[in-house]
């Protein structure tokens, strides 16, 4: 094996929860009191995007009470750390808050952002941190078309980053999956192709997810307290000072 490591880690709703982030999913399958197929589908975009504008707008406005937490804050140390040794990092989240970006770090967001918005027709896609309102459709600035849509990964829509994921996949030394439940694909996927792959695998959560296995290094407990440990104890396998 080359000196040269890379890091991959995924990120899921666990992370952002510490942060006081409502996960979307409750107990019963529902979306903040919604189905899922009535405001996370294309069809109910069609159906009455009144009512998916205004759950998203309301998703948007909570980004404002909230800020990073020690999770966030010691992944982007860590990249820092591992990109002054020479060694390669990647971040995924599925979540679609700012929170990591908000920390410092560079990250691909696989099922979209909250504070983007996308032109239906011309399919510009703008940054729009300040756009909140509950009823008022964003408009798009470029083609002039009333409404943007929100810039998310619904159910049935294809992720986004999936090429870039994947060769991060055949090149990781090391994967760490990171409040994630392991039940949303493809993203459910990644650990079984980073095992296949070869690398040495991580995982933190609240309980265990539905894809760990016994080769898998897990830390049970909230990821804002094991996280930065979790990371410590890598950086010294690695022979990683951090920052």
């Amino acid at each position: 094996m080359s000196d040269r490591h890379h890091v991959l880690v995924l990120t899921g709703a666990g992370i952002s929860a510490d942060s006081g982030v409502r996960t979307f999913r409750d107990a019963g399958g529902l979306w903040e009191g919604h189905r899922v197929e009535d405001v996370a589908t294309p069809e109910g975009w069609e159906r009455d995007p009144a009512k998916v504008w205004r759950f998203y707008q309301e998703r948007r406005a909570q980004l404002r009470t909230v800020e990073p937490n020690a999770a966030h804050r010691a992944l982007a140390s860590f990249a820092r750390s591992l990109a002054a040794n020479g060694h390669a990092f990647t971040l995924v989240t599925q979540n679609v808050d700012d929170l990591h970006d908000r920390s410092g770090s560079e990250v691909l967001h696989m099922h979209g952002e909250l504070l983007r918005l996308r032109c239906e027709h011309c399919g510009v896609v703008i940054v729009d941190r300040d756009h909140v309102d509950p009823v008022r459709f964003a408009p798009c600035t470029r083609c002039g078309a009333a409404r943007l849509r929100p810039h998310i990964v619904w159910f049935g829509e294809v992720p986004f980053h999936l090429d870039e994921i994947e060769a991060a996949l055949r090149s990781c030394t090391h994967f760490l999956a990171i409040g994630t439940s392991g039940k949303v694909w493809p993203a459910a996927g990644m650990l079984q192709q980073a095992r296949a792959f070869g690398a040495i695998t991580w995982v933190q959560s609240l309980d265990p997810p539905d894809n760990l296995e016994r080769r898998d290094r897990y830390r049970q407990g909230k990821a804002a307290t094991v996280v930065p440990a979790m990371l410590v104890e890598l950086a010294r396998e690695l022979a990683v000072t951090l920052d």
